[in-house]
């Protein structure tokens, strides 16, 4: 068993790795630009949603109160008619700093749980594969399998969950170098 405490160097260079990985998907290779649609008339929907003043937060519409209302003939006519939305209502102040703070925090996160498990699994001094496989199937479940929850219950988009996937892959395998790389010997 390695120490949780003896894996602080690559907890932090594969969320510092992640991070910059991330900026070049995102910044330099732009295949997630076509991940949300624009409205066609942009101009309208924002002034319609602003005559709402609604709070941050998740909405959708049509919402049934209950499971008996979502049986009744006007809630079904309402579904029927359409559109059926689900969206996100972000604040005003919320900043690109803040997100990528986060996002930072995240990936320390995603690398300290894969050198909890890592560290209860193995020994100082294991093989390079066996300290990447270990560590990068656990980062890939933290950057990638939650994502499919959104395409099974929200109907975002398969393609968008299908790149981000890929991408949590990436992650996920710079995660497992980093740590194969920086395993402790002794």
């Amino acid at each position: 068993m390695v120490s949780l405490a003896s894996l602080w160097l690559p907890i932090l260079l594969s969320a510092v790795i992640v991070f910059i990985a991330s900026s070049v998907i995102h910044m330099l290779l732009g295949y997630h630009a076509t991940d949300w649609k624009r409205f066609p008339s942009e101009d309208a929907a924002l002034d319609a949603l602003r005559q709402l003043d609604l709070s941050p937060g998740d909405y959708g519409a049509p919402m049934a109160s209950s499971m008996t209302e979502m049986s009744t003939p006007e809630y079904k006519a309402k579904l029927e008619k359409g559109p059926r939305v689900l969206m996100t209502i972000i604040s005003p102040s919320s900043t690109m700093p803040r997100s990528l703070v986060l996002w930072f925090v995240y990936s320390i996160v995603v690398s300290l749980l894969a050198a909890y498990v890592a560290s209860a699994a193995l020994a100082a001094g294991a093989a390079y594969m066996e300290v990447f496989r270990l560590t990068s199937t656990v980062a890939f479940a933290g950057y990638a399998l939650a994502l499919w929850q959104d395409w099974i219950w929200y109907s975002r988009s398969f393609g968008s969950r299908l790149k981000s996937t890929l991408d949590g892959l990436i992650y996920a395998l710079l995660t497992g170098g980093i740590f194969g790389w920086l395993w402790p010997t002794i």
